[in-house]
């Protein structure tokens, strides 16, 4: 459990042509909807819309005093029902998947406690928080589980044992975060096995503008996934128990695309909702897999959020491609259907099993006082003078003598910054692609101003911290370093990319 990254990066070229990345695939319709490899269950599925949409719980706090609220949560695994009549063991967050939901206030300082009850360290991170360096989540700040000692000299990081607290300042808009496991190497596994949730962040401005709420505020972890022939989850790794050797069998490395699509843990459900405006606030938690989002019968999809929090005016969509990571918070009016319809969640960019998403059944109507303004939130401040303009490429590449993912031909060294801004600057980040890569910014939201020679697009408004880069593209993004100094890193949220290398440290200076 507690290899240093050169002898994980050892290990992985002993095991030699197995983990090979070979050629990354871009893989659904039209050839090009992502980057990766269908890995196909070996069960028999069950048919979509025939199990009932289920919310995630939200965790009540253990305390609430004048220091902030307090949350206590245990990683553990768990045996679950996913697919009817089979049990399957996930690592969750209080044994769930998705794990509970916590709700914080903008202001109000929230802590929350992990113990570690798994068999191998942990590392939680806040996505899209604006968080202070040493409670973000830096790939080796290792929570060891209860009972297990790591080796202190052997990683580059923060460690603990059993239980440590995050502390999360919550000076931050209103948005849709989540919360996953980001330990080096091994992301992509445990996410897949279930270590993700919903952090949502409210406050008094966006609780007045009037959107809907309550039950009719409803969050969607969208995650595909894959099943052995005995129920359990299926995934490539080079080592199931992910203690050592990191990576995944060829032809994976481009990215792990899962033929179930889970919509809070549950494959393809059906959602009784009322005649009425709903918010659905929609998480892409794949792994590799983008999404073109419609409704069926067709309906619009009013954008109010993106990943750091709501737009200065709603834009609507018939469909929103999202990739992962991204969040988008879109309003639908199912009071425009009758009640006894059915309308679909479909992907577009779908094949077979991975075209339906779920299904809204709709019901009698009721008293509807929501509504969405032409104004959500105040224009961003203008932006400081630019002190620097930095290049990133982000390809595929050798990996210390492997096939691997490089930003500009250079794999994550979590002692080296590839980028080292002062507190206060603003930046203009130039990216660019070989294949599919959403890369994500941790501390800093962003803004993106350009795609190649042209504008945003349809898809890039509001504030960011996830960018979906198209295969041979170039976009420019704005950012301005404010909140905490300290060490953080950014990466392709392809997490099998970002396990082969594709990450890079910036190092904020005071």
């Amino acid at each position: 459990m507690s290899l240093s990254r050169r002898r994980l990066l050892g290990g992985l070229s002993a095991a030699g042509a197995a983990a090979v990345v070979g050629v990354p695939l871009l893989s659904g319709v039209r050839g090009a909807s992502s980057t990766g490899e269908l890995l196909p269950s070996r069960i028999a599925l069950p048919r979509p819309f025939t199990l009932p949409f289920r919310v995630p719980p939200v965790l009540a706090p253990v305390r609430s005093d004048a220091s902030g609220d307090h949350y206590r949560v245990t990683q553990r695994a768990a045996l679950v029902e996913i697919l009817p009549g089979v049990r399957t063991q996930i690592w969750g967050y209080e044994g769930l998947f998705p794990g509970p939901t916590i709700r914080s206030v903008r202001g109000r300082r929230t802590v929350v406690t992990h113990r570690n009850e798994l068999p191998v360290p942990v590392v939680v991170h806040l996505h899209g928080g604006h968080t202070p360096a040493g409670q973000d989540g830096f790939p080796t700040d290792l929570l060891y589980p209860v009972g297990r000692p790591g080796e202190h000299a052997h990683m580059d990081g923060a460690m603990t044992h059993g239980s440590r607290d995050y502390v999360y300042p919550m000076t931050q808009p209103a948005a849709t975060l989540w919360y996953h496991d980001h330990r080096m190497d091994f992301t992509g596994p445990a996410v897949w096995r279930g270590l993700a949730g919903f952090h949502l962040v409210s406050d008094p401005a966006e609780d007045a503008l009037g959107l809907p709420s309550g039950d009719r505020d409803l969050p969607i972890m969208i995650a595909d996934r894959s099943f052995d022939a005995d129920g359990s989850l299926r995934y490539p790794s080079l080592d199931p128990t992910l203690t050592h050797t990191p990576g995944v069998h060829d032809p994976y490395g481009s990215g792990v695309l899962g033929d179930v699509i889970l919509v809070n843990g549950v494959p393809w459900p059906v959602a009784d909702v009322r005649a009425a405006r709903h918010r659905l606030r929609l998480l892409n938690a794949s792994n590799a897999r983008r999404y073109r989002l419609t409704l069926d019968p067709p309906g619009a999809l009013v954008q109010i959020g993106a990943d750091g929090g709501l737009l200065e005016s709603p834009i609507v969509h018939d469909a929103v491609e999202i990739a992962p990571a991204q969040r988008f918070d879109v309003v639908v009016d199912f009071g425009r259907y009758r009640p006894g319809d059915v309308v679909t969640l479909r992907n577009a960019y779908g094949d077979r099993t991975t075209t339906p998403v779920m299904r809204f059944r709709i019901g009698p109507a009721g008293p509807d006082t929501s509504r969405v303004p032409d104004r959500l939130a105040p224009s961003p401040a203008p932006a400081a003078p630019v002190t620097v303009t930095r290049d990133l490429r982000f390809r595929h590449g050798k990996v210390h003598g492997m096939p691997g993912w490089t930003i500009n031909g250079q794999a994550f060294d979590p002692a080296v910054a590839a980028a080292d801004p002062r507190l206060g600057d603003t930046e203009i980040w130039r990216l660019s692609s070989d294949f599919h890569h959403p890369i994500h910014l941790h501390l800093a939201s962003f803004r993106v101003l350009s795609r190649g020679i042209g504008g945003p697009g349809a898809y890039d408004h509001g504030p960011k911290d996830t960018v979906d880069l198209r295969p041979a593209e170039q976009a420019s993004i704005l950012v301005r370093f404010t909140d905490h100094p300290g060490r953080y890193v950014f990466h392709c949220h392809n997490l099998e990319h970002e396990d082969m290398g594709m990450m890079g440290v910036v190092t904020v200076r005071p």
